[in-house]
């Protein structure tokens, strides 16, 4: 029998994960640029502050913007990782065929790691976990990103600008190319030429 002509309603694929349909707000051409600033970074952290679970989500951007950290890295990230007595680094685990590295941790990174580790009581596996004890994932992370963003700059942003952000930044502040490709985990310089272009510092002394 024809279900649709007995009047059925016929759902396909009733276990597929609906998708929201993208707003123009979503879009790179919206925002104007697919980075955020530093200041925008710290408003966002600020912002995180005083969420239901604040210390974890702050120090999550914090460490995505610091770091350069794709969502899939920064979830990842285990308690191993981490140096916070001597050494003071991260062992960073690029994905998508990018290389690992070992980077300094801030000041104000190692104390928010510290305190997040007493609250949370736990000093192996995963780092950001969530109230089930299950590590924090890519998807939950973009939602609080996406309404943390439209609510602290007015619009949502695609986590991943953190990453931008970072690259960006360091162009801003005067280091040298190869560097930035060497923190950033990219395989081909051609990669981190792409920040240059996204900041246009190289052109400040330009003259007309």
């Amino acid at each position: 029998m024809n279900n649709a002509a007995s009047g059925n309603v016929v759902t396909l694929h009733p276990n597929t994960e609906s998708r929201t349909v993208r707003t123009r707000a979503d879009n790179d051409e919206a925002r104007g640029r697919k980075f955020l600033s530093r200041d925008e970074v710290h408003q966002l952290i600020t912002a995180a502050k005083k969420g239901r679970y604040g210390q974890r989500d702050a120090l999550m951007i914090r460490l995505a913007f610091e770091h350069g950290l794709r969502i899939s890295e920064l979830v990842a990230l285990k308690w191993q990782h981490f140096d916070l007595n001597s050494g003071h680094t991260v062992m960073v685990q690029r994905a998508k065929g990018s290389l690992d590295g070992t980077h300094p941790l801030q000041g104000d990174t190692i104390r928010a790691l510290k305190r997040y580790r007493e609250a949370s009581g736990r000093q192996h596996g995963y780092v950001f976990v969530n109230e089930r004890g299950a590590p924090v994932s890519i998807d939950g992370f973009r939602k609080m990103f996406h309404r943390l963003s439209e609510k602290a700059l007015g619009m949502k942003w695609n986590p991943h600008a953190l990453r931008h952000a970072c690259g960006v930044h360091l162009i801003n502040s005067g280091t040298d190319i190869r560097t930035v490709q060497q923190y950033m985990g990219h395989a081909n310089i051609q990669n981190t030429v792409l920040y240059t272009a996204l900041s246009g510092k190289q052109f400040e002394r330009l003259a007309f």
